[in-house]
């Protein structure tokens, strides 16, 4: 097993990312992208609300056909965005996150497909220069100050609502797949149950049909540390001083919850019980606390505290298909699934995307189920997908 002590979690990520792509645009990279955005107006919400204007950016990699039905879509993750491959410019030091899966004759071979992905409304990164998204802190254009808490709460069916207007602007007319990773599974497997003539195939990794009261009890974790922010402040904060302390701890709890014990103990192994400063003072860290703080610190730069609780809230209430239960919600499925969870998963279990997987097939539908190996938990879905490369390549051209 291979030691990684005295490394920063960004450095780790970014080292593990390296390992995994090119480190030039070499002709098995989809090359340099460009993000662009999309703008509706007067976006209905599914809890009966309304959007003035909606901004999400995208990107894509590969040509779209004539028929324009030769598009995977990609939904990307809680902490992600639609930077799933490629780079913006040659300096760039790291591609997007699946760029080991998406290029010219990879398992998502873009001399095929025509590969899109874009940002989510509410999107946990408002601030990030490569990040368009709609949410609350944007501005209201009924009033010109950020909507704060008069955002309307938003679902995963808001976030497919949106991906299907951007298609219907490019004359899509199908998806021959939609791919998406823990958030963005819910995403794929919701679009199957939204748009059933629209969507061929779905693969879902590191997901669920389902959140359980487990699950919503876990993601409320992230939200609490924000909520107890005095600067919080009742979600107004824009004018003043942001809940920064709050955003960090709940930054803290998605990166040590995303994570198995075998690879956290890893990263973090120079931490240990017998260190001496906390033994001799109460308000003295142990090393791994503080060097989980400085990551979550870091990634508050982009991060606003609103969106996370957004984010939160949908998750908590998906259920694929918005049904009463779970078979009634996956009942109007008509595309092929393969539900890719990974073993160490202690964030969405295997144990859910297998209840999906079954009730799939006590329905009658077509479903695939494989487990990822790995030592990374929940994020094995991301940095150890390359495994699975084949069977996605297989799946994607099957019948």
């Amino acid at each position: 097993m291979i030691r990684l002590n005295n490394i920063t979690l960004p450095a780790l990520f970014a080292l593990v990312l390296s390992a995994c792509t090119s480190s030039s645009l070499a002709n098995d990279s989809v090359g340099l992208v460009d993000k662009q955005v999309f703008s509706t107006r007067d976006f209905p919400t599914y809890n009966g609300q309304q959007i003035a204007e909606v901004n999400v950016g995208w990107e894509a990699y590969g040509e779209l056909n004539a028929a324009k039905d030769n598009v995977i879509l990609i939904t990307h993750f809680f902490s992600g965005n639609s930077h799933a491959a490629g780079r913006y410019s040659e300096n760039d030091t790291l591609p997007g996150y699946w760029d080991a899966l998406i290029g010219p004759g990879k398992a998502i071979d873009t001399d095929t497909y025509y590969v899109i992905s874009s940002d989510t409304l509410v999107n946990q990164e408002p601030h990030n220069p490569m990040v368009t998204t709609t949410g609350p802190a944007s501005l209201n254009p009924a009033t010109g100050e950020p909507y704060a808490l008069e955002f309307p709460v938003v679902t995963i069916r808001d976030f497919v609502n949106v991906q299907k207007a951007l298609l219907d602007s490019l004359g899509v007319t199908g998806l021959h797949a939609v791919v998406g990773a823990s958030m963005g599974s819910l995403q794929a497997l919701d679009w199957a149950t939204a748009y059933p003539d629209f969507v061929e195939r779905v693969i879902s990794v590191i997901g669920a049909g389902a959140v359980d009261p487990w699950t919503i009890a876990t993601l409320q974790q992230w939200a609490n540390p924000i909520i107890a922010d005095p600067n919080w402040n009742n979600g107004n904060y824009y004018q003043g001083d942001a809940p920064v302390e709050g955003l960090r701890q709940a930054l803290g709890m998605v990166t040590l919850q995303a994570m198995h014990p075998l690879m956290f103990n890893q990263i973090y192994a120079s931490s240990s019980a017998r260190e001496t400063a906390p033994l001799h003072d109460i308000r003295a860290n142990f090393t791994v606390v503080n060097q989980l703080n400085a990551a979550a610190e870091a990634r508050t730069r982009f991060a606003d505290a609103n969106h996370l609780l957004y984010l939160v809230r949908a998750n908590q209430l998906f259920m694929a298909g918005f049904a009463e239960d779970l078979a009634t919600g996956l009942s109007p499925v008509s595309a092929k699934t393969l539900f890719l969870p990974a073993t160490n998963d202690l964030l969405l279990q295997p144990y859910l995307a297998r209840e999906a997987h079954n009730t799939l097939l006590e329905l009658g539908k077509e479903s695939m189920y494989e487990e990822i190996e790995g030592p990374w938990g929940h994020l094995d879905g991301v940095y150890m997908l390359e495994q699975k490369a084949g069977l996605i390549e297989e799946f994607l051209a099957s019948d």
